[in-house]
Parts: structure tokens; sequence; C-alpha cells
């Protein structure tokens, strides 16, 4: 016959009812359960009453039960060698084969049945062992994650760490760079001041040492002459009197005299005043650190039929017939306007337009996106920006509302300098290149292409038929009347 044994259930059959530990000892009551010693022992001295079996709850005798030989002979044979023994509870001296889930603590069989966790929920410690093994696995299952994912984080602290301190060092260089070329302007600004001071200078001086020699050459005349006429006065009476009739001394001597009013006193007056040096340098240096002037061209397509483009695409006026051009989304078709070919989505960027004399104008920039059907809607709200100049006095800004703009005479030459990550719009006064005087500026959160656009307005019967140049970044443009060409 063969016997299949699996030691779980037999550990099982062979655990104390009060202990639920391996029988020690084991002693058989009349009903045939078995007890350890200790247990039964601990039991009897704890009631006052009849003993009863807590298996069975049968009436039994625990003096005159006898050992259960049988049983000790197999948990001998089955018990390892070397093995611990059992922790025991301190109250009963049994071992601590219970966990109370209500207080968290080991416990014996009989602080179950008998002491302070009666009617607590208890737990074999094995089951509590294996409970809390597997959430340990899960604990550490856990910790392995969050150290994975605290590694992760360390990773990309360590190369955040290092592309700051990367890009702090190209900063750094290019801080440096650009300050070396401050620097530079710096002092060739000073360089042109002191030379136009030195120049100035030796002019003066040259002026007035010209002046210094004509009054010695004067001064030896009349010294010269005062020799003479010391000399006549030793002469006796009659050469006296020939000599000063043939000498005319006072024709000599009104000659040597300088004239009256010949000395004209000389202020140094350079043209730069000293309290304003700062200020004129740094309109200069502004100037300079402007980014080169767009070479910029208009876009025959977006043009609308009034208008003539001439030079290249350089040059738009607005004529009196309308000419035969394509009905494209791309052209105006009721503001007499025209884009630029290019268009900018980053980076700055700096044209200059000749208005002229024009009496009426607009210029700016529009979102590529922007209707170009029907009356243009001049706002930011509608991705137009714009300043210009109406019935040849009032500047305006078309904002929301619109802003009149106090500018100083009629600028002819206007720049636009778009920086386009800062949100900035700025027009400026370019008629003197190194003294650019600010117009006005759009602040705006810029987004798509943003085109430069001219409107020469209504030329109204030819009082406002003067052209609109985009000129070349080297030098000015002309306003002269130009023979229109076909598009």
């Amino acid at each position: 016959m063969a016997w299949q044994v699996r030691v779980p259930e037999l550990q099982d059959r062979l655990q104390c009812p009060i202990c639920l530990e391996v029988f020690k000892e084991p002693l058989m009551l009349q009903c045939g359960h078995s007890y350890c010693k200790g247990c039964l022992v601990s039991l009897s001295c704890h009631l006052d009453s009849e003993l009863r079996c807590p298996v069975c709850r049968q009436e039994v005798d625990g003096s005159s039960s006898p050992p259960n030989v049988s049983l000790a002979r197999v948990i001998e044979v089955l018990q390892l060698p070397g093995a611990a023994e059992p922790t025991v509870c301190e109250h009963h001296r049994n071992p601590l084969s219970l966990f109370c889930e209500k207080d968290q603590e080991l416990i014996c069989g009989l602080c179950g049945l008998l002491g302070s966790h009666q009617h607590h929920r208890v737990t074999p410690v094995s089951t509590v062992y294996s409970r809390m093994k597997e959430e340990l696995a899960g604990l550490i299952s856990d910790v392995k994650q969050e150290q994975k994912e605290v590694a992760e984080l360390i990773a990309k602290l360590v190369n955040n760490r290092t592309r700051i301190v990367n890009e702090s060092d190209v900063f750094s260089w290019v801080i440096r760079r650009e300050f070396q070329e401050l620097h530079h302007l710096v002092d060739e600004e000073k360089a042109r001041c002191l030379e136009g001071v030195e120049g100035h200078t030796r002019g003066l001086v040259a002026s007035l040492e010209m002046q210094l020699e004509q009054a010695h050459s004067t001064r030896e005349r009349l010294a010269q002459v005062e020799h003479a006429l010391q000399q006549l006065g030793n002469e006796s009476h009659h050469e006296f009197i020939q000599k000063y009739r043939a000498m005319a001394p006072r024709a000599e001597l009104q000659q040597a005299r300088p004239l009256e009013g010949a000395f004209s006193p000389i202020s140094f007056k350079p043209g730069l005043h000293q309290a304003d040096i700062k200020l004129t340098v740094w309109k200069r240096l502004f100037r300079k650190v402007l980014p080169a002037p767009e070479s910029l061209k208009l876009d025959p397509t977006t043009a609308h039929p009034l208008l003539e483009l001439t030079k290249g695409n350089t040059v738009v006026q607005c004529g009196l017939l309308a000419q035969r051009r394509a009905s494209q989304p791309e052209r105006f078709d009721y503001s007499t306007c025209v884009l630029a070919t290019r268009g900018f989505s980053c980076g700055r960027h700096y044209w200059e337009v000749l208005v002229g004399n024009k009496s009426d104008w607009r210029l700016g920039v529009i979102k590529g996106t922007a209707s170009r059907k029907g009356k243009l809607n001049k706002s930011p709200e509608h991705g137009v920006w714009l300043v210009g100049l109406k019935e040849g006095r009032v500047y305006e800004a078309f904002s929301c509302p619109r802003v009149p703009l106090p500018v100083v005479g009629h600028p002819h030459r206007v720049g636009v300098y778009l920086h386009y990550e800062q949100g900035e719009l700025t027009f400026f006064d370019a008629d003197r290149p190194d003294d650019l005087r600010p117009i006005y500026t759009f602040q705006a959160d810029f987004q798509g292409k943003l085109f430069p656009i001219l409107d020469t307005c209504w030329h109204e019967k030819g009082s406002n038929s003067l052209p609109m140049v985009l000129p070349a970044p080297t030098g000015p443009g002309h306003l002269t009347q130009l023979q229109p060409t076909k598009l």
C-alpha cells in the first residue's frame, strides 16, 4: 500500500488545539482529543470548575489523562534536528502560536481562550507569516520601483544640471562676445567724437594762428614806421621838411595800422554738447546694434488692382484705373494694400519705408492668415499692426482704440523693427540714420508668419498719388515718378 505524505497537512494534524504548535508531551483525554501537557496543566489551573475539552466540550478528568505515546513517537520522528525552540508567552509559558489582529501582537493559545485577547480575531502565526511575507515582497517590489524612479530622477537631474551648466557657459561666452563688440563700438564712437573735437580744434587754432601771423606782421611794420619817424626827427629843419613831405608818413601809418574790427573772437562750440554725449552715443549705438536692414520686395500677387508696382517691385503707387488681375485669395480687393514677398516667424528684423510727402499712408505687419477680402480690419485683434498718417497732419497707431501719436515734424523715412520672440514692433523716424526717434511700439504675443504691409491709401483725385518705396539697404530710395510696369 502506497503512502502519500504531505508535510503541511501532517503538520496541521499534529498541532495542539490550544497553542496551535506541534504537540509537546501530548496527553490524551477521555474523549480521545490530545493536548500538550503544558497546555492542559495551564488550562486546568485557570479553571475553577470542571474541565471540559476545548474541542468537543465533553467533561473530562485532566489528572487521569495518559500520555499519547504513539503521537509523541511520530512527532519525534518527524521533528527536524536543531529546530529552534519557539518563543513562549510570558504569562502562560506556552508557545506564541497566534497573532491577535486587533492588538497586533503575538499570543499563545491560552491568551486567546482565557486572557485579555478573548473574543479577538486571531490568526495562526504561519498564516500571518505567509501574509506578511507577501506584503514584504510587495513592499520590496515597491521600493525597487521607487529606487528605479529615483535613479531615473537622479539621471534627469544630473542631465539637467549638465545642460544648465553648458547653456550657462555658452550664454556667458555670448555675453562676453556681445560686450566685446559693444566695447569695440563704444571705442569707435569715442574715437569718432575725439576726432571731431580735435578736427574742430585744429580749425579754430588754424584760424587764430592766421590772425596771430597777421598781427605779428602788422606789429613789425609799425615798428619800422616808428624807427623811420624817429630818424626823421633827428634831421635838420630843411632836411626834415623835405623828407617828411616825401615819406607821406600818415599814409604809411594808416597802411600799417590794423583795420578796426579785424579781430573776430572765436568760441569753442563743438557740434556735440557735453551734456548730451551719452544720449547721442547711445542713439548711434542703438542704430548699429539693430539688425542689418532687410532687402524687401513687394509681392504682385497680393497687390490691389489699383496699385502699380515699379522698379523691380520696390515702389508702389495708387493709380486711377484698376488693372486686370486674377482674383485670388492672396489679393486685396478693397483696401489699397500690398505685402512683401518675405514673411517672418522668428528672430529680429529691421526694414525702412520711404513715405516722402504723402498725405495719407499706413504701414506695419499683418498675419499671413488675416483676411484680405473686403475692408481691412486694422487692429491687432485681427492680426494687423499699423501706424499711419491721415490728411497730412494726424499720426496714429491702429490699436483699439486708435492712439494719436505726437510725432515731431514729418518723417520721410520710417523704420520698422520687429523682435518676434520679445513680442515688440517698433516704428522709428529714420530720416537721420544716427538719430532714430521712436514713434510707437506695439506689444503682442506674435504667432504665425508676419508679413510687412504697405497701404498707399486712396489717391483722393490725385492728391495722394505719391509712391511708397522699399529702399535698398545700402542707400536711400527715390521718390521720383516712375513708369509702371505690367504685373
